[in-house]
């Protein structure tokens, strides 16, 4: 099977190399970082993501401008985003069902696990896997 391809957007090197490590140790994901937001579309649309963890708040450039100009995008636009924040506490997010505004979040900080479970129900929606992929997450 091939590995599930996540693209980490967020401004916090010291969080984005933890979870970069801890996905790939499971030896099911390979995860490219980008700690600038504004190359994060550039990135995205060389290394055709499976899936998008985006932090929304970022000092060059807002996640959901990021977001934006990724559904603009013809090769990019169905890519599942999840939008990482720690503007929003997690009691807020469950209670809303983790959907905030049409949009995926997760509030930081998220476990490992959480955000495992998160990108394999994100890639179970139909549609959920990004053009061109054979990546499918097994239960």
């Amino acid at each position: 099977m091939d590995k599930i391809r996540v693209l980490l957007i967020d401004d916090e090197p010291s969080f984005t190399r933890m979870l970069k490590l801890s996905l790939e140790l499971r030896g099911r994901f390979e995860v490219r970082v980008e700690n600038n937001g504004a190359y994060g579309l550039k990135v995205a649309q060389d290394f055709l993501p499976d899936i998008i963890l985006l932090d929304v708040i970022m000092p060059d450039v807002d996640g959901g401008e990021i977001a934006s100009t990724i559904r603009a995008d013809r090769v990019l636009k169905d890519t599942p985003i999840v939008f990482l924040t720690a503007g929003v506490s997690k009691e807020t997010t469950r209670a809303k069902g983790n959907v905030i505004g049409g949009q995926k979040y997760l509030a930081k900080p998220a476990t490992v696990e959480e955000i495992i479970r998160c990108i394999e129900t994100e890639l179970r929606k139909p549609g959920g896997v990004a053009p061109g992929s054979s990546a499918v997450p097994k239960s």
